[in-house]
């Protein structure tokens, strides 16, 4: 079984997705009007997904996942994903406001979606713990006011952690979980202290990826796995 990691799908249908007619598949938000190198950005999603992704196989999704405000309107995008090989494990993102009520996200989801707040998803033997994570201390963009935020994902991380107990992990967030000038944080210290070995996040797009952290750091893998940035083919982290 691959693990392979893929995040910020930003999609935005607005009726059952058409696979042989991709040009009328309307969207509310076209991410090719923020930048052209997301045309058609849903459509390679797919067919590079579904193209190496094998059924047992599992795929990372950091958050991001749809630009819904509200479940219902979420319903095209969660259908579209339901066409996708392999069992999908998320995390919320910073534009999933559609993801309100964790149990009424699974009640309404595919079965190949799983989601993962404040617990963990166990599959063959690897657990998978995260959390949506939030801008750091001694960030730039950090103010007063994300201080709470940053606490709260700080407990629901910790929460998913423990809650997986022995074993091995791997996590997902959709922030990065340092600041941009990769300062040891309470994030990392979480991860040294349940033996995580492999983080996966998402988040930076364009010229922002230069911030993101190297490939590995205080003895973790991190995976920097923004669609865009990896060209929208998801990238294999690892295999058991």
């Amino acid at each position: 079984m691959n693990i392979y990691a893929i995040g910020d799908l930003h999609l935005s249908f607005e009726r059952v997705v058409d696979l042989e007619d991709w040009e009328n598949n309307s969207q509310h938000k076209p991410m090719e009007e923020i930048d052209s190198f997301w045309r058609q950005h849903a459509r390679k999603i797919y067919e590079n997904w579904n193209k190496i992704v094998a059924p047992g196989d599992v795929v990372l999704v950091p958050g991001d996942i749809s630009w819904a405000m509200r479940l219902d309107e979420a319903s095209h995008d969660l259908d579209f994903l339901s066409l996708f090989t392999g069992l999908i494990v998320c995390v919320q993102g910073n534009h999933d406001y559609w993801w309100q009520s964790v149990s009424r996200v699974r009640s309404f989801a595919p079965p190949n979606m799983k989601f993962i707040q404040n617990d963990y998803v166990e599959i063959g033997g690897l657990k998978f713990c995260g959390s949506r994570g939030w801008v750091c201390p001694n960030s730039s963009l950090f103010k007063e006011e994300d201080e709470k935020i940053y606490r709260r994902e700080l407990i629901r991380m910790e929460n998913s952690l423990r809650a997986a107990g022995e074993g091995e992990k791997v996590v997902l967030m959709h922030y990065m979980p340092t600041s941009e000038k990769h300062e040891y944080s309470q994030f990392v210290q979480l991860f040294e202290a349940y033996g995580v070995e492999t983080v996966v996040y998402g988040h930076l797009h364009a010229r922002a990826c230069r911030y993101r952290l190297p490939d590995q750091a205080w003895g973790i893998n991190f995976h920097l796995v923004s669609a865009d940035f990896l060209g929208f083919n998801p990238k294999m982290v690892c295999s058991i």
